[in-house]
């Protein structure tokens, strides 16, 4: 009895136990990974006919779609036509007047009806209308043309831009005695409301809400035509389905991968009157196999813990440590990314409880209120960082709002968001996401400042030209005085204060000048030109100075020195800079240009000298 005790007792070993566990789980688990792969067969074939049965319904609705805008176009096009036959009849009678043709235009709602002769010219119109500095469009002449050479009696012209005015038109013409044209047009923005109501785009849009359709997509060897639902992952498809099939007048389909979602694509060529339109594709979500993915997972782990309960306390207690040491691996991840973010968000966050006592306060909130997170933990908001009006903010139903405070005796301005959260014990906390605008206030300041300084620039140019139209009435009749006048005693005094007022108005004519270019700087007119040229026409200019002053003039010429610049204003910056030198050395001084080509586009010239400055 003992040994048979011991034989039946030794079944209940922890490693009896785990072996039979073991072999119990290899079972399920095989089990349910075949009718896994069975059910991911029964899905495929059930995507397969899903996806050849939306494919088709596309298509067939994309033929409908374009059958109809045919249509529409040939009902414009039929009743044009016939409201031209009529008009043709009653101008060969003689009888067609402007008159006649607006009432014609109105009656049966068309834009615009004219009659030209063979060179173009308009004979008739139904709108009396001046285009007055505006361009033409396009010429009635080339349009006409296949008419007024006697190619063609009847024109289907259709879209086309209005001549002079902003809009489209459709229009036909016929051909009338002495080969005139009629044309008609009517106004194509319906005809393209029309379409777009009913194309591709649209369609596409609707089978696209469809919870079970990822994207869906009409494309030819130039790309993609229409598409919808998320057509990012088009994009990234490098060697899809669609590439592959083009030519192919089959059904195919494909499983694609994206991150951490499968999409099942489908697609099928669209041929329209016998001609290739493009190839549709469809993708479907995959969720249902990862339901059933989700599924044998769970029978397994219910198995498992099945097997658990009526294993030994053994394995229970290995499992169950296993699973608190996994628990609070993940937790304390989680944790810490979660104090990470928090605290290197580049925002200030607090975070407060129901008390309002500060919980969270990250660096961003420290380097703002220069305080630290240490001396804020437990303290009520308005203790921690003074008392801005934090319980007005609290209790605001606005999500946002706008703080103008002092902080360290410096003025700013908090842009303040605040959400609410509900703890473990239910408890109210809050969030509050403060961003700094204090820079931004000082660059909308700055903006406005500027725009004041635009304004006073351009008063100050009009005034300006105001002052310089008596100046030069001042100088001009100072010289005439000068020339045609002469005084009756101290004749010397006379045509030195006359000499004296042309010079002051002179200068005074030369500020004004160099005053509006200033305020006015001339256009850039940019040329080619070889710097070497440039910079001997400085050396000449400055000799006789350089000379007279006993100082040098060193240049650095660049071997390749062709550029696309302005060359009259980069020759006076040359010169206001060589002057500048010059006036800055002494006798025996030296001033060097140096060129030197940074890379293709950048060229860099230098003007220095060894005066004390």
């Amino acid at each position: 009895m003992r040994n048979r005790f011991l034989q039946k007792t030794s079944l209940l070993q922890p490693k009896t136990l785990l072996v039979i566990f073991l072999g119990i789980s290899i079972i399920v688990v095989s089990s349910a990974l075949v009718e896994l792969f069975q059910s991911k067969d029964e899905l495929f074939d059930l995507k397969q006919n899903e996806s050849r049965t939306l494919l088709e319904s596309i298509i067939t609705a994309s033929q409908n779609s374009l059958l109809s805008h045919e249509e529409i176009e040939d009902k414009i096009i039929e009743r044009l036509l016939n409201n031209a036959a009529f008009i043709k009849m009653l101008y060969e009678r003689g009888e067609v007047n402007d008159n006649l043709l607006k009432k014609i235009a109105e009656m049966n709602d068309i834009f615009r009806i004219n009659i030209f002769d063979s060179r173009g010219n308009k004979l008739f119109r139904s709108r009396i209308e001046v285009h007055k500095g505006l361009e033409e469009k396009n010429s009635p002449f080339e349009t006409l043309r296949p008419i007024f050479d006697g190619e063609v009696d009847t024109l289907i012209i259709g879209i086309k831009e209005a001549r002079f005015m902003e809009g489209l038109r459709y229009a036909v013409a016929v051909s009338a005695k002495n080969r005139s044209a009629i044309v008609l047009n009517v106004n194509a923005e319906e005809l393209l409301n029309f379409k777009d109501r009913i194309g591709f785009g649209v369609l596409l849009r609707e089978v696209a809400k469809n919870a079970n359709i990822i994207y869906v997509a009409l494309e030819n060897q130039s790309g993609i035509l229409a598409a919808a639902g998320n057509t990012d992952l088009l994009n990234s498809v490098a060697d899809s389905i669609g590439y592959y099939s083009l030519s192919d007048s089959s059904f195919a389909w494909q499983t694609l991968e994206f991150d951490s979602l499968t999409v099942f694509e489908a697609s099928q060529p669209f041929y329209y009157n016998d001609n290739y339109i493009g190839l549709f594709r469809i993708g479907l979500s995959l969720e249902s196999l990862d339901l059933i993915n989700k599924r044998i997972v769970r029978r397994i782990i219910i198995i498992g813990f099945i097997l658990l309960v009526l294993g030994s306390a053994f394995l229970s207690f290995i499992f169950a440590r296993q699973n608190i040491n996994v628990l609070k691996k993940q937790y304390s991840a989680i944790e810490s990314y979660s104090n990470t973010i928090i605290r290197n968000v580049s925002d200030a966050t607090i975070v407060i409880d129901h008390d309002n006592k500060v919980m969270i306060f990250n660096d961003a909130a420290e380097l703002l209120f220069g305080v630290t997170k240490e001396d804020a933990a437990g303290r009520q908001l308005s203790e921690a960082v003074a008392d801005f009006g934090w319980n007005d903010l609290l209790n605001s139903q606005s999500p946002l709002d706008q703080i103008k405070c002092y902080i360290n005796d410096e003025l700013k301005y908090l842009l303040v968001s605040k959400s609410n959260f509900n703890d473990e014990n239910d408890n109210m906390n809050t969030i509050l996401v403060i961003r700094d605008l204090s820079n931004l206030k000082k660059l909308e300041s700055q903006a406005q400042r500027n725009e004041k300084l635009v304004a006073m620039g351009e008063l100050a140019s009009g005034v300006a030209h105001e002052i310089r139209n008596p100046i030069n009435t001042i100088g001009t009749i100072a010289q005439q005085l000068n020339k045609d006048f002469k005084a009756v005693e101290n004749e010397e005094e006379f045509e030195l204060l006359t000499s004296l007022i042309y010079k002051e108005v002179k200068r005074i004519n030369d500020t004004i000048g160099e005053f509006l270019k200033f305020a006015r700087p001339e256009p850039i007119n940019p040329s080619w030109f070889n710097l070497n040229e440039l910079f001997g026409e400085i050396q000449k200019q400055f000799k006789p100075l350089i000379d007279e002053k006993g100082a040098s003039l060193e240049m650095e010429k660049p071997e390749e020195g062709r550029v696309y610049w302005d060359m009259n204003q980069m020759k006076q910056v040359l010169l206001n800079l060589v002057q500048n030198a010059l006036d800055a050395i002494d006798s025996n001084g030296t001033v060097s240009i140096k060129c030197k080509r940074k890379n293709e586009s950048t060229m860099e010239i230098s003007v220095e000298d060894n005066g004390e400055g």
